[in-house]
């Protein structure tokens, strides 16, 4: 891995668009160099984008990537971003749980209200 890349480069390491790196720097997580009209990402914009698509696969929102990213340049540094990292885990691990508790749920209740669909079809037929 070079320290300098190309959009082009990264959306292929990182199989996403140009488009969704373009959005990622318009929010404002991404701040590539400019060479006249050619972006040109520092490893700082690589490793953020690693972690912003980690994030994005575990759910979280770009607030909360975003937040988590920043803590870095704090005076918490590391530390802090860790921290964080590990409260919005728990955070989401709960959620998850929850949303999984209630699926269930509504599981059940369909898998009730069929029952009771298909034993009155029974009746009627």
């Amino acid at each position: 891995m070079t320290d300098l890349h190309s959009i082009s480069e990264l959306a292929q390491e990182f199989d996403i668009t140009t488009r969704t790196i373009r959005f990622y720097e318009d929010k404002g997580l991404l701040q590539p160099k400019r060479n006249g009209r050619q972006r040109i990402y520092s490893r700082r914009d690589y490793v953020r984008l690693r972690l912003i698509l980690r994030g994005k696969r575990l759910g979280l929102s770009l607030s909360e990537i975003s937040d988590t990213i920043e803590l870095y340049d704090t005076d918490q540094g590391e530390l802090g971003q860790l921290d964080s990292f590990l409260q919005t885990i728990r955070e989401r691990r709960v959620a998850l749980k929850q949303k999984r508790a209630d699926i269930d749920v509504i599981l059940s209740e369909l898998q009730r209200i069929e029952r009771r669909c298909r034993a009155r079809l029974k009746t009627l037929s």
